[in-house]
């Protein structure tokens, strides 16, 4: 790899854990409803993207579940995992998304795991653990469990992509935009009154935080993203992506004031060696799926 796109790749991780500590703040700090926040978002990103969305690719149905899975159920779980979640808990939590997707590699698309993949998977269910654990047990916050749902999702719908051929970055996009908008909009619109006059009362600062996430994030950072994947072994990018989580605890200790001890540190340590581990080995959706991880943070 080139200094230079080792650079665009550092920037590109940049971006995407800076957007973690972005809608952290627009939805906990500032009180816009994470329903309503992702609709917005993914309304500029349809609209930006509209010239891509045809034709449509085949079979139909699968990009539109694709994009349910993509958009309404990992964003919108992952936003409100937000409202109470730290970013550096939830860009660690976030990681069980790696297993979830081998696993159901293994079970939609037939892939064999062998015994260091499944080190792996043992590894990140261990750090996820110990972030999420306290000393009474399992720490039942609603935050970090939205975000294990939010990862969930995500893996699921990039098992599903694989399954469809030919899919192009911006079409993607296009498609996970258009088929989101409408749910998202409904079901802020049903179970969050007054989504639209929090973002009026958090002004210009939340206009430039969602315009910021559907363009630099969404369609910039993604796209140059597929074309590092395109010059580049899967098996050298996934690895490097890791810098998200570690730039996202970082900026999160820093500008959100996280809490960041002893447990939560073997936490982290044990979820992105068991990442590493999975990533380095040849798989059928890894490329994808750190795509997916991460464009929804």
């Amino acid at each position: 790899m080139s200094f230079r796109d080792f650079g665009l790749l550092t920037l590109i991780c940049l971006v995407w854990a800076s957007n973690n500590i972005i809608s952290k703040i627009v939805v906990a700090h500032w009180g816009v409803p994470p329903l309503f926040y992702a609709a917005v978002r993914f309304a500029i990103v349809a609209a930006v993207t509209l010239p891509w969305l045809l034709p449509a690719p085949r079979p139909a149905w699968r990009i539109v579940v694709v994009g349910l899975l993509m958009g309404v159920g990992n964003f919108a779980l992952l936003f409100m995992g937000f409202k109470t979640a730290s970013p550096s808990a939830s860009a660690v939590v976030i990681q069980l998304g790696v297993p979830f997707t081998t696993l159901l590699s293994m079970l939609m698309l037939g892939e064999k795991v062998r015994w260091k993949r499944g080190l792996g998977i043992a590894l990140t269910l261990a750090g996820a653990v110990v972030v999420m654990w306290n000393p009474h047990g399992l720490q039942l916050s609603p935050g970090l469990w939205f975000i294990v749902g939010s990862a969930f999702t995500g893996s699921l719908g990039a098992v599903m992509m694989k399954q469809i051929e030919g899919v192009k970055p911006l079409q993607f996009q296009a498609w996970v935009g258009f088929t989101a908008v409408a749910p998202l909009a409904a079901l802020s619109w049903t179970f969050e009154p007054g989504g639209v006059a929090a973002a009026a009362q958090a002004g210009w600062p939340f206009v430039a935080a969602v315009t910021f996430s559907a363009l630099i994030v969404s369609v910039l950072a993604h796209t140059a993203y597929y074309g590092l994947i395109q010059r580049h072994e899967a098996n050298l990018i996934a690895p490097l992506t890791l810098m998200t989580p570690l730039m996202t605890i970082g900026l999160g200790v820093l500008i959100t004031h996280d809490h960041f001890d002893i447990r939560m540190g073997i936490g982290t340590i044990l979820a992105l060696v068991g990442v590493l581990i999975i990533a380095l080995r040849k798989n059928q959706v890894m490329p994808l799926l750190m795509l997916t991880r991460n464009r929804s943070q």
